[in-house]
């Protein structure tokens, strides 16, 4: 799993990849990423499959800023980032969301 930041020269704005490996998707058909940037809302930031069975997804995200985020998985398994910048307390259920820092 990862997090790939490239901030945009003279903007505001980082070019956020999430990448989750074929191992962790557990051979899922597909993924998203669902978190504040989007509103929480399922499937409105899919991810791309590769064939080795990794999906990855980018996004533009305003610097200063912290979104907690998750990964949904053939919309029923939410998966955290292994390598999220921190981890906050969900109130929904008893798990933690991924954070990252921009």
């Amino acid at each position: 799993m990862g997090i790939r930041k490239m901030y945009v020269k003279n903007r505001d704005v980082c070019k956020v990849t999430f990448s989750l490996p074929g191992d962790k998707a557990n051979s899922a058909e597909s993924a998203c990423v669902v978190g504040d940037f989007n509103g929480w809302q399922v499937g409105a930031t899919p991810m791309k499959k590769s064939r080795d069975g990794s999906f990855t997804a980018t996004v533009n995200l305003s610097c200063g800023v912290e979104y907690q985020f998750r990964y949904l998985l053939d919309g029923t398994v939410w998966e955290n980032e292994g390598n999220a910048d921190r981890y906050v307390f969900s109130p929904f259920g008893n798990t933690e969301n991924s954070v990252v820092v921009i």
